[in-house]
């Protein structure tokens, strides 16, 4: 097995078809099929299934895509890290940023960093909290953003900020940070709210035994942009973080107020992997994107937000 054919099985799986694969290889078809064949043969076991969808990857395959791809970016990192001059910091840097802060963090970070250490590059991969800390548990993340972490042993984990969330209304609603929802005034209406398990859902869940409250959950959907467009059109409301749909209520598209009687807050931790080195790379970028917190903090575009070294918060 050699790294062309690794890069091949990566690409097919990732494109679905050796087409496009061999297209991004720039290569030409026969030589990408001959690649994945050679090692299918290699292993003893097929590693794509031929659907109409395109090829999917078996179960042997899932798992040989997902070494594959460690063992890609681990060369990438080590072909990065080599110092062309003295002193300078170098390295990829593979940063998780939960979905509801990305607007807000990712073109900040990339500037910062693009600016103080141009030899750091970076690749950001958006998700929410569970996906990302599995995929730093794997080794897919150097350092991810996580929110209401229990205490890991394979992890570091760092306090940053609180933030209450809040309720989301269509912008007709009319609803202001001057006034306060209560719990009990947000589950009258159909509400849109994430799948049991999600850890938002876990502690919306949370909030309405404490209140005592039964919930009319008229559509579940993990994806944040989904809610945030059901609620704009009028199918019920939402609560969300603050940070999620601050530049919605700027622009208009929704109302939000703070959620109250229970007041909900949710805790952000800047996470790596407790075992193996830590690179220089990703060190600098960890402190940049704690720094990029902090600011956004204090420049008040993280709504209802408190630092951990200033004002504590109501954890849920």
């Amino acid at each position: 097995m050699d790294l062309k054919q690794l890069k091949a099985l990566v690409t097919v799986a990732e494109v679905g078809g050796v087409t496009r694969a061999a297209e991004l290889l720039h290569l030409v078809q026969p030589a990408v099929t001959r690649q994945i064949r050679t090692l299918e043969q290699e292993l003893g076991v097929a590693l794509f299934k031929r659907t109409r969808q395109g090829m999917q990857p078996t179960a042997a395959g899932t798992t040989m895509v997902a070494r594959a791809r460690r063992a890609l970016n681990e060369l990438d990192r080590a072909r990065a890290e080599i110092q062309p001059m003295p002193g300078e910091v170098t390295g990829i840097v593979t940063v998780g940023l939960l979905d509801s802060a990305s607007d807000l963090l990712a073109e900040r970070l990339v500037s910062a960093v693009t600016r103080e250490r141009p030899g750091i590059e970076l690749r950001l991969l958006t998700a929410y909290s569970g996906y990302l800390q599995q995929w730093l548990d794997d080794g897919d993340l150097d350092l991810t953003l996580l929110y209401n972490l229990a205490a890991i042993p394979s992890l570091n984990a760092k306090p940053l900020v609180q933030e209450k969330l809040w309720v989301v209304a269509p912008p007709t609603v009319g609803l202001g940070p001057e006034q306060p929802i209560s719990f009990e005034q947000a589950a009258s209406h159909p509400l849109i709210l994430p799948a049991p398990g999600h850890g938002l859902r876990t502690l919306i869940d949370s909030a309405a035994a404490r209140a005592e409250v039964k919930m009319n959950v008229v559509v579940q959907t993990n994806s944040m942009h989904v809610q945030k467009r059901l609620v704009q059109a009028g199918h019920g409301w939402t609560i969300l973080p603050g940070v999620g749909i601050a530049e919605d209520v700027a622009v208009g598209s929704l109302s939000a107020a703070p959620l109250c009687d229970p007041e909900v807050w949710r805790s952000i931790v800047l996470c790596t992997a407790r075992t193996g080195r830590v690179p220089v790379a990703a060190e600098v970028v960890a402190q940049e994107l704690a720094r990029q917190v902090r600011l956004a903090v204090r420049e008040r575009q993280w709504p209802s937000a408190q630092l951990y070294d200033s004002a504590p918060g109501k954890e849920a």
